[in-house]
Formats: C-alpha cells, sequence, structure tokens
C-alpha cells in the first residue's frame, strides 16, 4: 500500500488584476496529485483558472521541515511544537 507524503508546490498566479507568487503545502499520494489539489484549492479559493496558474515546482518535505501547521499536525512523524 502506498504512503501519503507531503510536498511544497510552488509556482505564480497570472490574472489580469492579480499577479503573486505562492508556495503551498500539500498531503498526497504522488506530485501528479499534489498538482492536481493545488490546482483545485487555488481555484476555489481564488476563482483562479488553471490556464492563470503556472507551477514552478514539486518537491516532497521531510516531516521535520514542513511549514503549514495543519499539514503538519496530520503528519505523522512531525514535530508537534509550531516554530
Amino acid at each position: 500500500m502506498s504512503e501519503v507524503k507531503v510536498y511544497r508546490v510552488s509556482g505564480k498566479i497570472n490574472k489580469p488584476n492579480f499577479k503573486t507568487e505562492f508556495q503551498k503545502e500539500v498531503r498526497a499520494m504522488n506530485p501528479e496529485d499534489a498538482t492536481e489539489k493545488v490546482y483545485m484549492l487555488l481555484g476555489s479559493k481564488h476563482r483562479v483558472k488553471r490556464f492563470q496558474m503556472k507551477i514552478f515546482k514539486v518537491e516532497e518535505v521531510n516531516p521535520k521541515d514542513i511549514k503549514d501547521i495543519i499539514v503538519r499536525k496530520m503528519t505523522p512523524g512531525a514535530e508537534n511544537s509550531v516554530q
């Protein structure tokens, strides 16, 4: 059975009136699922279409290096302390 890992997805949003870079940590089975989840989250939260997002990097994150508090609490093996 596959193991759920934490991925950090970095990219850029190019909307006509809104341009910014983002970095999002998500739990997923593989990098493709992590990319799909970021598309889903940013699309629903910020009304960004997929063609307006450019993903630069998807990297697996060590449980001790997780920055997102919620993802850290959900991940076994991560420290419970908040930085």
